[in-house]
């Protein structure tokens, strides 16, 4: 009997791997000798600033349901400024992997280069729900908040980032200035005179300190 319940286990061990197996290979293939020379080509052109040919050997080989050449792509094509090509790689390259935090990260920067703010910060939103301590992410979001005058906003993210890097030039120097817009001079005083400490004579930071000094 036991011997049976472990035949019928091991059975349906390997029937569940072989599935997971398949699954996985369907958006994920095993690269073969052109995709691998296609991306070690491209590499070379990308170092000797041919960054065109270098998007057009991988495009040579381009699969859609290949997840790295999208996300090559996406950044050999934001390199190049083709913003919305690359929204379009790494947007692909996030349906094939969707809890893939790079992917997201690399999307970032050609929705900001065409200032689709909205999307920009839904996407940051999706990166801290598979990553909530995301340093950068955290900052970014901050500062987003910060430059809309939603001063409450960004100290929920640029606090968590301070708390996490305590010793952070930006994020110490920016909960400064959160604090002073919020009003709250002896925090604000505080973390000026830090940043003092990670760079001494800061101008943002004595600028901070001598706008105290008038309240």
């Amino acid at each position: 009997m036991d011997i049976l319940k472990f035949k019928t286990t091991l059975v349906i061990f390997i029937t569940a791997l072989l599935f997971t197996s398949q699954a996985f290979a369907q958006y994920s293939p095993a690269p073969g000798d052109d995709i691998r020379d296609a991306f070690k080509e491209s590499y070379k052109l990308e170092k000797s600033g041919k960054m065109v040919k270098a998007i057009n050997v991988l495009k040579k080989v381009y699969s859609n349901n290949s997840y790295e050449i999208n996300l090559r792509l996406g950044y050999l094509s934001n390199l190049t400024k083709q913003y919305q090509e690359s929204i379009y790689y790494y947007s692909t390259a996030i349906g094939l992997m969707p809890m893939s935090v790079e992917a997201r990260m690399g999307l970032a920067n050609p929705v900001a280069a065409v200032e689709d703010w909205t999307t920009l910060e839904n996407n940051y939103n999706d990166i801290l729900k598979i990553d909530p301590n995301n340093s950068q992410v955290n900052y970014n979001l901050g500062m987003m908040f910060y430059y809309r005058a939603d001063y409450n906003g960004a100290l929920k993210y640029i606090e968590k980032t301070a708390n996490m890097y305590p010793f952070d030039y930006y994020s110490v120097l920016m909960l400064g200035w959160t604090n002073l817009k919020l009003g709250r001079a002896r925090e604000a005083e505080i973390l000026f005179n830090k940043v003092l400490l990670i760079s001494p004579d800061d101008a943002s930071a004595l600028e901070g300190l001598g706008l105290l000094k008038k309240k």
